[in-house]
Formats: C-alpha cells, structure tokens, sequence
C-alpha cells in the first residue's frame, strides 16, 4: 500500500476524480476491487511472471510520472502537506506512517508501530518498534509520536488536518486555544526517548481502529531534527522543503523544486529493504500524460488511491503495447461546493452567513439539477467515471448509500426552484436577477486541467445559462490548481461563489476533517446544527453498535444531498498502466511493502 492515507487531502486535479467498472482490460487475473457503478474492474496487482533481473534492478531505476498542471509545493511533513501533489512527490519516503493495515484498512501489528485500544480504561498505546530509525540513522522515539498532536494542534500551525474530534483526546482542547503548553492526555511513560506513548481519550470510538481516523494520527514527526524551528514557520523549513528525513524505505537524494525528486534506498529502514537502485518521479502535464506513456519515458504514475488518470488517459492507454492496467476502487471524488460563510480565527469554527449570494438553498439545488453529469460521465467516462450520488464513495461498501438518487439532470426542476425561490428574469433580461430584484452574477471556481475536462467546464457553464442563471469564471479562466485552494483556504473569501473540486480521502470514512463545524477543511462552511449531530453520532458511543452507525452514514448522505451545500459530482476508478518490466506490483492495502516489493525484469522499459 502507498501510505498516503494518514489524512485527507486536496487533489490538484479533477479530471481524475469518477469511477466506474469495464470487464478486464488485463489477462492477468487477481484479487480485484469491484466499483459500485459503471465499466471497468482490472486487478489490484500486475502478476508479472517474468525472474527479476538482479542486476537491473540493484542498477536501475524506476521511472514514475505525476500527471499535473501545477508543481508540487514541496511539504514533506505529512501534517502541513494539504495538496495531493506532495503526498505523490514524496511517497517513497514512506510519509511517516505508523501503522500496517489489512485489506479493510484495520491496523495490524508490524508496522513502525503496534497500537493496543483500552475501551475501559480509554486509552490507545503506541509502542514503536525496537529497530525504527530516521533516513539519517537517528532512532524513532517516543517524543516523535507525541510532537506529531503538537504540530496538528499548536494554535499558529499551518496544517488544514486538524478537527474537533482531536480534543477528545485529554488537554487538546486547551492546547489547540494556546491555554496550555502541552497536551495532558498524552504520556510517555518511559520519557521523550522511550519507545512508548499513551493517549488518554474522554471517549473511545470504532474508527480508532482504522489508519486514517480522526481521533489517532498516522505519522511521525521528527522532533530531535526539528524541534527548534517554530510550528507556525515549519512548512517552509529547510528541515521540511530542503532536507526532509524519512522512515519510509527510500531515502531523498534531490529535489528540484516543483518539477521532481530522486530516490536510493535507506539503508535504516527497519522493514523490507528496497531492491530498486533508485527512484526518479517527474511531474508531466495532463495534457502530455499519455503521450509520454506511449513514448516509454515512464514505467507508471505515482500510485494514488484517489486516481491520477482519468476516462481519455484510459481510452487512450489501455491497449497500450507492454503495459498492463491494474487499479481499485477510487479513495475520492470530486464535488461541488458552495460559499456559505467564513472561518473565523479566533474561535477555530466554520460560521455560517445567511446573507452569502448562495445561501438560498432552493438555488443551490437548481444549480445542481442543471448540470448533466450523466451525460458528461459517458461521454469522457470510458468506464472509469459516473455521477456521484452522495458524499460517501462506494469504496466504503458498508456506509455508501447506493439507494440515493443525488442530483440527475433535470432542466424543468431547476426553472422551478428559482421561480419558487424568486429568482426571474426582469425587465426583458436574459438573466435571471436575485429575489430582490437585484442582478445576479454566480462566479464559478475550477482548476485549470486537461483539455478534456475544462471542455465539460464549459459545458456546465452552458447548462447554467439555460436556466437564466448568469455564471461566470471567477477569474475569467480556469485557475492554477495551488491558487486556487490558497484562494479558497482563505478565513473569508469572496471572490468565488462555488467550486468545482477533489478530495482525496482518508481510509476511515468518518466526515469531521472534511464537513465539521471545527475542520479548515470544510472550505465552504457549511455548518448546521443537524450537520454537527450527524457528524458527531458517527463516532459517538452509539456508533460501537456497526448497525447504528451505517444508519447515522446514511441519513447524513440523505441530508447532505438535500441542503446541497457540497454536491458530489463523480466517483472514480483508480487505475494506471504498468509497464511490463515491473514486478511486485500491488495495489492492495494490505501491501504494506509496496516499494520494497518492486523488482525490475530488465534495464530498459519493455
């Protein structure tokens, strides 16, 4: 498993984001993951028979692409890193993970660390294995799991990941308002260099049991190597952009800003040692993607469990001569989402505004009914998207609720919410005015991104124009992905009304890093009391009960669909070539050793 899924994160592109089912492009048959609706289901693994070439593999190099129309920002600290793009850059580093997991996502034993839950005492034991050390030989201690919750919840951190599920834990709360220096709840029984960390929690939950909840986070933080840079100055380091140390089992040799990074193995690596000389991972744009796949100048994509190709990359590439597709069910979607209100600094919540252009929610509502995304999915889908129904992916069987109907086209519906609503043409206009009689321009936020996908950009600017509504780029044009997230994290920004954009998810589905009141995330603020509860009974005492807990899922999918403050757009399936040479490679969560796995059967790409 690529062990990107400590946290959630922004993805910098759309046009990757939908998923769907295709009888199998591959001959190679192995455990698969079926998505929910639509075309393709390919192989989680490529089961190359070819005998590894042991010379080529200790010589050689692995060539991988990041498909991009932006560079990486260069935050290897996997608690400030918000964009997709650093996750994918620095991957083989290992992000710090603490924890192995099964094919479900449960934290196993054998990992950099073992976690123990006490329900009765309310308590979560991290013990680090005797032998985990950093890329520079220093050994992980216990003052590296305990600094990870400082940096999360220090008052002045840059990082978006912090929640209000993390003051469960004892004294976090008063950490996070900078009424305390230090976090109660959190012990080191054996001092700063002991191998052992104790969290007391006010209430224990089931997600605790899964990498990627909101209660426990997944990463290390290298305290000794960092420790006298400040929180609020951290992510532009020399310690996090220049020289980052890792506890994955590649070590960094370069990194040229934005454009690339360059991997050997680490010798200090506690698990399975790299077989593979080296790493290269270059950042191509989606437009150039699949044409320098066909030229053979890369082996693969960057794995990412929120997919990094789209439907065209999969028409174009998936009879591609010495490749083979594998891929899953997809960890994210993209989505629409509407400006609700505004972050307020001094209390760390999400505040909702009554008199924001979109709060009306019968106009929200007809918006999304304007919009043709069936159509748009199979049209440019090739399999791999379709509409997303809810907020829940189908990658997260259990909770995601199939039975819900979301937002299909419907033009006569959309007229009628905003007639309903008060929102008429007057006076002769073409455009419809707001119920005050005043004029109406919607300023509309999307990513600059494939050709593709900024043609369906413009045909949902049409489908709005249809029903009178007068919406418009925000900045005239699709926006440079890191633009546009740093204009949306803004505490209040006015300039875009809505967006169209992606998440990649955490492997536990609870939804209070992305839609609580308290999350950085949550970037249209969209708060209701009735949001709050749901969110909240999702890890509540109740929630033990699994049958209790897959009803709290749903309803809130049922809620979210009908407030549409943030509509799903598509689901996806993550799927990429690998070329023929590569052997060991599986996408399975449970692959806990995925680049340690990877061998090469030749020098050269077949």
């Amino acid at each position: 498993m690529v062990k990107t899924k400590n946290k959630v994160i922004l993805s910098a592109a759309v046009t990757f984001l939908a998923a769907v089912t295709l009888a199998g492009c591959s001959s190679n048959k192995s455990s698969s993951s079926n998505s929910s609706s639509g075309a393709v289901n390919l192989p989680t693994a490529y089961k190359n028979k070819a005998a590894t070439d042991k010379k080529a593999t200790k010589n050689g190099t692995l060539k991988l692409a990041m498909s991009s129309n932006s560079p990486f920002q260069g935050i290897t600290d996997p608690i400030l890193a918000s964009n997709a793009s650093d996750s994918e850059a620095f991957a083989p580093g290992g992000s710090g993970s603490l924890f192995n997991v099964d094919k479900n996502y449960k934290i196993i034993d054998g990992g950099l660390a073992n976690q123990k839950l006490d329900r009765k005492a309310k308590t979560a034991t991290i013990t680090i294995r005797n032998n985990a050390k950093w890329s520079n030989g220093s050994p992980v201690i216990a003052k590296d799991v305990e600094y990870a919750y400082e940096v999360l919840g220090n008052k002045k951190s840059t990082s978006s990941q912090y929640s209000s599920d993390f003051e469960n834990i004892e004294g976090m709360a008063a950490y996070h308002k900078g009424t305390s220096d230090t976090i109660s709840g959190i012990e080191m029984p054996d001092g700063n260099n002991g191998k052992k960390v104790v969290i007391h929690f006010k209430q224990m939950s089931p997600s605790m049991k899964f990498s990627g909840n909101s209660y426990i986070w997944g990463s290390v933080e290298p305290y000794e190597y960092i420790k006298d840079v400040p929180i609020a100055k951290l992510a532009s380091s020399e310690q996090v952009r220049k020289n980052p140390i890792f506890t994955g089992p590649y070590k960094l040799d370069k990194v040229v800003e934005g454009e690339s990074t360059s991997w050997s193995p680490n010798k200090y690596y506690y698990g399975k040692k790299a077989q593979i000389g080296h790493i290269t991972i270059n950042v191509v744009s989606m437009n150039n993607i699949d044409k320098a796949i066909q030229s053979k100048k890369y082996d693969t994509v960057v794995p990412e469990t929120a997919g990094a190709l789209g439907g065209t990359n999969y028409k174009n590439l998936k009879n591609l001569k010495g490749y083979t597709n594998v891929g899953q069910a997809a960890l994210g979607y993209s989505y629409f989402a509407f400006n609700l209100g505004h972050y307020d600094t001094k209390t760390g919540k999400n505040v909702a505004d009554s008199n924001k252009k979109m709060a009306n929610k019968k106009l929200r509502q007809a918006m999304m009914y304007a919009v043709n995304v069936d159509q748009v999915s199979k049209k440019f889908g090739n399999g791999i998207k379709w509409r997303a129904n809810t907020l829940i992916p189908p990658v997260f069987t259990k909770y995601y609720d199939k039975s819900a109907k979301g937002y299909s086209l419907n033009i006569k519906k959309a007229n009628k919410l905003l007639n309903e609503a008060g929102y008429k043409k007057r006076n002769g206009s073409k455009w419809r005015s707001d119920p005050n009689g005043k004029k109406l321009v919607i300023h509309f936020g999307a990513m600059s991104s494939s050709s593709t996908t900024e043609a369906t950009y413009q045909n949902y600017l049409q489908q709005w124009h249809k029903v009178g509504l007068n919406v418009k780029y925000a900045t005239g044009k699709p926006i440079e992905p890191n633009s546009f997230y740093d204009t949306l994290q803004k505490p209040n920004q006015n300039s875009i009304d809505f967006w169209l954009g992606a998440w990649s998810l955490s492997s536990e589905p609870s939804q209070s890093q992305l839609y609580g009141d308290t999350a950085p995330f949550n970037m249209g603020h969209f708060v209701t009391k009735k949001n709050t509860e749901l969110i909240n009974k999702m890890n509540d005492s109740t929630a033990w009960n699994d049958k209790t807990r897959t009803k709290t899922f749903k309803e809130w999918q049922e809620y979210m669909n009908e407030q549409a403050g943030v509509v799903g757009e598509q689901f996806n399936y993550a799927w990429q070539p690998v070329n023929n040479r590569v052997k060991g490679f599986d996408l399975s969560p449970a692959n806990n050793e995925f680049f340690s796995n990877l061998t090469l059967t030749s020098s050269k790409l077949k």
